[in-house]
This record gives structure tokens, C-alpha cells and sequence, in this order.
């Protein structure tokens, strides 16, 4: 059996993990824009694009943790400000383009959160971000379809409907805030 791109990166997270650490987020971040960058004529990556899902785990390491998952964005489509709880994520784009927002947390005259966009940065096939614990960020499909891997330390779904540790912010008074608790 011929040895994948997927089982290549697979391989060399697990010969890397650890804890959280520069190192770690850099390699990761590193073997996740190579992997945007495999043969289109594997099976794997083939059939993804062919069916263009809106999810799919392609990987879960049950001695580790981390996932790795690929999504089919469409044009506009729009992921508001949020961040990752406790959790560091890596984004690639392997076909299309997606436009990622940055923001800082400040504290408005009232003393309630409220978000500042720091930057955009257009993510295209061959770049990676890293996110870290409490960086928040938004998302927008900027070309006709995108996919995108998106490679997390822990699982996302649990950290977020189990552990309530991810914040989505809402539009309020022409900004962005903290949601009411």
C-alpha cells in the first residue's frame, strides 16, 4: 500500500507531539502547508474534491488527540469572530482562497468586551496559520469554492458543546462583543 500525503503529515505530528510549544505550532504549521500542496491525483485528495464536503474527518488520533479535518467552503461564506477555548488550531487552504480576519479583545468605556480588528490575511494553497489559545479570528471564502484543512490539537466539538470553552462573538452597536452570559 502506497504511503499518502495524509499518512506522511499523520506520521510526522505524532513523531512530534508534545506539549503546546513554538516548536510544536511551527512544525505543525509547517507539515500542514505541504500537505495543501500534495498530488491532486491521490485518491484521498481526489475524491475530496469531487464531493466537496462541508466537513470531513480525515484523522483522529486517539492516543494524542489532535484532528485533521477538511471543509468546502463556497464564495461568502462568512464565519463571525470566535475563538478556539482552550484549543490551538492550524488553517490551510489546499484550493481556493480564505480570507482571515485577526482581533484583539479591549474593554469599552462600559467595561464590556468589544473586538478590534488587528489585520486581514488572505490564506492561499501552500500558507498556514496557526491560532493559539484564546486568538480570536473570523473567515470568509473569498473565491468561487475553497478547501481548506484544518488541523486542531483536540477536538473542537467537545471543547465546544460539551466544555462551553469557545466564544462566538455577536454584532452589537456596530461591533463586535462578547455574547450576554
Amino acid at each position: 500500500m502506497a504511503t499518502t500525503a495524509v499518512h506522511r503529515f499523520i506520521s510526522a505530528v505524532q513523531t512530534e507531539w508534545g506539549p503546546i510549544s513554538t516548536d510544536l505550532v511551527a512544525s505543525c504549521r509547517q507539515l500542514l502547508a505541504e500537505l495543501t500542496l500534495a498530488d491532486p491525483a491521490e485518491d484521498w485528495l481526489s475524491a475530496l474534491r469531487a464531493e466537496q464536503p462541508a466537513s470531513r474527518e480525515l484523522h483522529r488520533d486517539t492516543s494524542n488527540g489532535f484532528m485533521l479535518l477538511a471543509h468546502t467552503e463556497q464564495r461568502g461564506l462568512y464565519r463571525p469572530p470566535h475563538d478556539h477555548g482552550r484549543a490551538w488550531v492550524v488553517y490551510a487552504v489546499q484550493s481556493g482562497e480564505l480570507e482571515v480576519g485577526s482581533y484583539g479583545k479591549v474593554m469599552n468605556e462600559q467595561g464590556a468586551a468589544r473586538l478590534v480588528r488587528r489585520g486581514t490575511h488572505v490564506l492561499r494553497p501552500g500558507e498556514a496559520r496557526a491560532y493559539l489559545p484564546g486568538d480570536i479570528h473570523d473567515t470568509r471564502c473569498t473565491s468561487e469554492t475553497a478547501t481548506l484543512f484544518r488541523f486542531t490539537e483536540r477536538d473542537l466539538r467537545h471543547e465546544d458543546q460539551v466544555e462551553h470553552k469557545l466564544t462566538r462573538f455577536v454584532e452589537r452597536d456596530g461591533g463586535w462583543m462578547e455574547p450576554a452570559r
